[in-house]
């Protein structure tokens, strides 16, 4: 494949009744075009929160739409998935602080031009926290998810093996390490009048797992770790998901912040992420070999001061790498990519 590189806003910051957005997602329906969706509103945790979602339709953004509201409830961290029959899912998150989450989903079956009613999961069920479900060799579908709770995060999978009709949770993947006190966080929130996100760090925990399948029944899973940890860590399961090594610190550095990563066709595995120990930016896109161990191909995406995180990839069907990410919480990136 020759090299090619493209980088474009979803939305002009400040074309939309929003202050912030974050958190997008990405996924393409079976007729080619590309969605994203994102939350946004006056800012993170805020009751006018809601999930909007644009469509890339020949290499230009639509006007995005709102999709998903509650009012005076914020909503959190949608997330993309399309099924092995074609149907697009879209979870997401509600309530008024993470730990108070409750999972929700709603389908489309015209390609994301229409979407059902809201589903609301059961309590103790949350959906994918942050990063794309997986289809399985055996046809399960996985959801990587976690929990952030008082002094304690923990990353865990959700499994359906009926197209998504009944889940089952397998879990936890926890890292060894000792805390320092307990937290007086516990989970992230935005301070309004800081303007900037406060994220508990004196703890040892990781979240927002990112898996791939490597092999029949045999998964990896990469996740955000904590400062107090300081890496990517990751962990893997030789039984489709249902039991995991416990979580290990990687090389890969991590600032408490959004990874995601993607299995490609020849094998290779691709990850965005945010590779210093502090803040978010830079952002760079990592190429690996030797799925997963060593990432020696690098391309920075941003390097100048602010927040560039959250990033989502996937490999589209005509062997390119799309991948989305906040940019300054004014808009959304889409970066197009060769893998080479």
């Amino acid at each position: 494949m020759t090299q090619f590189f493209r980088s474009q806003a979803v939305f002009r910051a400040g074309a939309l009744p929003i202050s912030q957005c974050h958190a997008s997602t990405l996924v393409e329906a079976l007729d080619g075009d590309l969605l994203a969706a994102w939350f946004g509103g006056t800012y993170e945790g805020h009751p006018d929160v809601a999930i909007w979602l644009a469509r890339c339709q020949n290499g230009r953004w639509n006007q995005p739409i709102k999709v998903a509201d509650i009012s005076n409830v914020p909503l959190w961290n949608p997330v993309f998935f399309r099924d092995q029959s074609g149907i697009l899912w879209l979870f997401y998150k509600v309530g008024p602080t993470i730990p108070a989450w409750t999972g929700a989903y709603i389908r489309s079956i015209d390609n994301g031009y229409t979407w059902s009613a809201p589903t609301y999961l059961p309590a103790g069920l949350l959906g994918p926290a942050k990063n794309k479900p997986i289809s399985l060799s055996n046809g399960d579908i996985l959801c990587g998810t976690s929990v952030e709770t008082w002094h304690s995060w923990a990353c865990w999978v959700e499994i359906s093996g009926d197209g998504g009709d009944g889940w089952r949770r397998y879990g936890p993947i926890v890292v060894a390490g000792e805390s320092d006190t307990a937290p007086h966080l516990v989970s992230a929130v935005w301070d309004e009048a800081a303007g900037q996100l406060v994220l508990p760090d004196d703890h040892v925990g990781v979240i927002q797992p990112t898996v791939w399948e490597y092999a029949p029944s045999r998964l990896k899973m990469l996740m955000r770790a904590t400062r107090r940890v300081g890496r990517i860590c990751q962990a893997t399961s030789n039984d489709f998901g249902r039991t995991w090594t416990p979580a290990q610190p990687t090389d890969l550095p991590n600032p408490n912040s959004g990874l995601d990563a993607v299995r490609l066709t020849d094998g290779r595995v691709a990850l965005v992420c945010n590779p210093t120990q502090s803040g978010r930016t830079p952002l760079a896109v990592a190429l690996s070999e030797d799925n997963g161990e060593t990432w020696p191909h690098r391309r920075l995406l941003e390097t100048e001061p602010g927040e560039f995180s959250y990033p989502a990839i996937i490999q589209t069907s005509d062997g390119l790498l799309n991948l989305t990410y906040t940019h300054q919480r004014t808009t959304i990136q889409h970066v197009t990519m060769a893998p080479d």
